[in-house]
């Protein structure tokens, strides 16, 4: 009997000993590059002791690996880009909502989920770029004043199937309504100088090139080609100032709904949403931190202060599908 009970006290004690030690790591999916997030997670494990261990692929990937694993779960977040993505994930079922004080204390409601299901740890603002050889800032005013026949074959866009477009196209709706937003992208398309770019970076580049003289892209391609060319002849505007402000999405983390080591997970976000680690997310990929209370690096303040829609980003999400049917009507490709 007493051999009996010492088995069972040393299995007990195997199991915890176990589970102390699987909580000393947390397992990330990520659809962000190595180089951008391998310093915040460094920064945490030196603090804490806590290893996070990251695996990177595109966002849809992931999120069909997280579903296809189900109960069998292996990763404890999804950090992804795009609120349009992450609402993408709330509605397939794979993450879990948890409140927190913290986040809540360091995170704006309108860049956090109203289910808590995930949070925002980086922002950039989706603007206007033009060429400061052939536009003077002065004729710059809103994105919808894009579709004015002044700017026609002068302007560059990136392909409509990315879901940094998507989201603006989705904030347009709610703003304006369907009738008006399709009519908005309607004068873009009309607009066009050339066929659309596969990224962000080539539409700075055809500015830069004179192939157009205005575009739409998030400001952080901005800051990395600004940084490869200090002589770059494009510059950023913030459009909307006197009405609903400069389009703003994240990238942003989620708990999956079967995360291995919840606590843990937690956590981690917790930290990530606090000074230390969105000074690095700023500083490394040139992002404004999503804690207002957190300045930008110096690069990202140079480019000077704008207000900021205060829609909240999950709109990007629910009306991501009727974005896509509308932009496939005016011939967005």
């Amino acid at each position: 009997m007493l051999a009996r009970k010492r088995i069972l006290a040393a299995l007990a004690l195997a199991v915890l000993g176990s589970t102390a030690q699987a909580a000393d790591e947390v397992v990330v999916y990520s659809s962000r590059i190595d180089e951008l997030i391998k310093p915040v997670f460094d920064a945490y494990t030196a603090k804490t002791g806590v290893k996070v261990k990251f695996i990177t692929d595109k966002e849809a990937p992931l999120m069909q690996r997280i579903k296809a694993e189900g109960e069998n779960a292996t990763a404890d977040l999804l950090l992804t880009v795009d609120a349009g993505n992450l609402w993408q994930a709330e509605q397939m079922g794979i993450l879990q909502p948890f409140t927190s004080a913290v986040i809540d204390a360091n995170i704006p409601a309108q860049y956090r989920s109203s289910t808590h299901s995930w949070t925002g740890l980086s922002l950039r603002a989706r603007t206007i770029a033009y060429s400061t050889d052939r536009v003077k800032p002065e004729e710059l005013t809103t994105y919808e004043a894009l579709a004015d026949k002044q700017w026609e074959g002068r302007l560059c866009l990136r392909t409509a199937k990315k879901v940094y477009n998507q989201s603006l196209t989705a904030t347009l709706i709610e703003t304006h309504g369907a009738q008006a937003s399709e009519k908005i992208l309607k004068g873009w398309v009309n607009n066009l100088s050339t066929d659309v770019f596969s990224d962000d970076i080539a539409v700075l580049e055809a500015i830069n090139a004179g192939q157009c003289d205005v575009g739409i892209v998030n400001t952080y391609y901005y800051g990395r080609l600004h940084k490869q060319n200090p002589d770059l002849a494009v510059r950023l505007f913030w459009p909307n100032q006197s009405d609903r402000g400069v389009h703003v999405n994240l990238s942003g983390i989620g708990l999956t709904k079967y995360a291995p080591h919840p606590d843990a997970a937690k956590a981690l976000v917790e930290w990530m949403t606090g000074p230390e680690a969105q000074t690095i997310f700023s500083g490394t990929n040139q992002e404004f931190p999503a804690n207002p209370k957190v300045p930008p690096s110096e690069e990202v303040a140079s480019w000077g202060e704008f207000k900021a829609d205060t829609i909240a980003v999950e709109i990007a999400g629910r009306r991501q599908a009727e974005a896509i049917r509308m932009m496939d009507r005016v011939g967005w490709n």
